[in-house]
């Protein structure tokens, strides 16, 4: 059986819930082809990175998906690329706020992600559920996740990519768009028989 390890975080700007570990936690334990190891991440810059290489070392998945929250998207977005910038609006869980950073110094600007994020977007669509592409992770802790992940992983075979997901009803402020939590993992399960 083929391994996936799937990440989600937890709640970071004030939230006292994240929907993308939350998600992760109603997934099966196999899923298709692949037996699923789910870890939450703590939001924090550099940190949730380390915490998923070692992982990805200790276990040596087939694929990682890392999923995170991106409130105010209104559907399941899987991210096209991960660029090489650190710049937060908020702190990070530890009060990191970095401005303009690179994540790797010597790094390319931006790497794409190897997972099949077009067939993942219209399998989610197929589901009935709102989905597209997204060509911005943000240059947050999800972001720097990426961007670490497939430059510490780029001459493997491991399949990397990161999932954005909404925001739960309980979450959304008048007029934000939310998805409900089942509603998410259903997406995320669609997505990773794609793989």
């Amino acid at each position: 059986m083929k391994k996936l390890l799937i990440s989600g975080f937890d709640p970071f700007g004030g939230e006292a819930i994240n929907p993308s570990y939350e998600a992760v936690k109603l997934l099966p334990n196999v899923i298709g082809e692949y037996e699923l190891t789910k870890i939450e991440l703590p939001t924090v810059f550099g940190r949730a990175a380390e915490i998923m290489i070692e992982k990805i070392e200790e276990i040596r998945p087939d694929a990682v998906i890392c999923v995170g929250q991106a409130g105010g998207r209104r559907g399941i977005t899987p991210e096209v690329i991960g660029i090489n910038l650190r710049e937060a609006s908020i702190a990070d869980n530890a009060g990191n706020m970095p401005k303009n950073e690179k994540i790797r110094a010597g790094a390319p600007d931006g790497i794409f992600s190897t997972l099949p994020v077009r067939e993942m977007v219209e399998a989610i669509k197929a589901e009935g559920l709102p989905a597209s592409l997204s060509f911005s992770a943000g240059a947050f802790v999800c972001n720097d996740l990426l961007f670490s992940l497939l430059y510490e992983f780029k001459d493997t075979d491991i399949k990397i990519g990161f999932i954005h997901v909404p925001f739960l009803p309980e979450q959304a402020k008048a007029g934000v768009p939310s998805m409900e939590l089942s509603e998410i993992a259903r997406g995320l399960r669609v997505a990773i028989e794609c793989l």
